[in-house]
């Protein structure tokens, strides 16, 4: 798909204004200068921030719905409250689709999901003990940490069995 892009910048390699103005616009600018291969007007300082802004926010979004998954896991697991079992299920499907479609798309993350495993736990385990204040959750994960099982296993059936 080739963007063909009229702008009042006029193709100005000094013009750096436009990242200012519209991002959106500057976006479809950028392209058009890379389909063309024009690398004499591409923005390279503002592209090359972008391109650090997009890498953070991948890293941002494993790390947070890691910590959402983590902390939904846990009440489910721990917090002995079946009318609310089914809203953490639906919860922990959906944070573990959209972590699977980013690793998908970005395999390298994986390395980051373990990562970060530890931190996102602290986060979780000290907001449903919050929540949950009257339940005994344990300092520590108490299973797998790699990402295809925290991604695939119902925990919540073998901690039952462990918990009886």
């Amino acid at each position: 798909m080739l963007i063909a892009l009229q702008t009042d910048s006029n193709n100005n390699p000094n013009n750096n204004y436009l990242y200012d103005r519209d991002q959106y616009l500057w976006r479809l600018e950028a392209i058009a200068h890379l389909q063309a291969r024009d690398f004499q007007n591409l923005d390279v300082e503002h592209l090359l921030e972008e391109i650090e802004i997009l890498a953070g926010r991948d890293r941002a979004e494993v790390e947070s719905r890691l910590g959402v998954l983590l902390a939904h896991l846990l009440k489910r697991i721990y917090v002995n409250n079946t009318y609310d079992h089914r809203g953490w299920e639906i919860t922990i499907r959906e944070q573990r689709r959209q972590l699977r479609i980013t690793l998908q798309q970005s395999p390298s993350l994986r390395k980051y999901f373990e990562q970060v495993f530890d931190r996102a736990w602290q986060d979780a385990l000290m907001e449903v003990r919050e929540d949950y204040p009257n339940y005994q959750l344990p300092d520590t994960w108490q299973f797998n940490h790699k990402s295809d099982q925290l991604l695939t296993d119902k925990f919540w059936t073998s901690s039952a069995d462990e918990r009886s």
